[in-house]
């Protein structure tokens, strides 16, 4: 089990990422990265930045910290509070349904997002994979 947020959180998730062939063949054309805020909420004390640099189906690379100053300015930012995220990688959120309902905002380009619709579902999907305690 790995506690979200964490260091170990976050490469678990890598390579699950990167071990999902769905998620491979959904994003082959997909290229970007996104920063995933976890805000902080009464029950997580501090923010938490995950930073994925997404490249035709892989995740070249991530980055974990507490400190926005150490995650580089990305294309998109996908936020929410911990008990949102804590509800989405239990598949109770839809990813793209958070961002209509408020519980996620999305920054960057919504039309290009819209056309990987389903590569951001297989995204949550891996999330709920990584055997998590919160």
């Amino acid at each position: 089990m790995y506690k979200f947020p964490s260091e170990e959180w976050a490469n678990a998730y890598f390579e699950k990422l990167n071990g999902n062939a769905d998620y491979k063949d959904s994003a082959r054309d997909w290229e970007g990265d996104i920063t995933l805020i976890i805000n902080a909420d009464e029950t997580m004390k501090e923010d938490a930045y995950l930073y994925l640099d997404l490249y035709h189906g892989i995740c070249r690379k991530y980055i974990f910290t507490n400190d926005l100053n150490k995650i580089p300015k990305s294309e998109f930012t996908y936020s929410g509070k911990f008990g949102n995220w804590k509800k989405l990688i239990n598949g109770e959120v839809d990813p793209i349904k958070g961002i209509l309902t408020g519980k996620f905002k999305l920054k960057g380009s919504m039309a290009k997002i819209m056309r990987y619709t389903k590569a951001a579902k297989l995204m949550v999907n891996t999330a709920s994979q990584v055997p998590s305690v919160f």
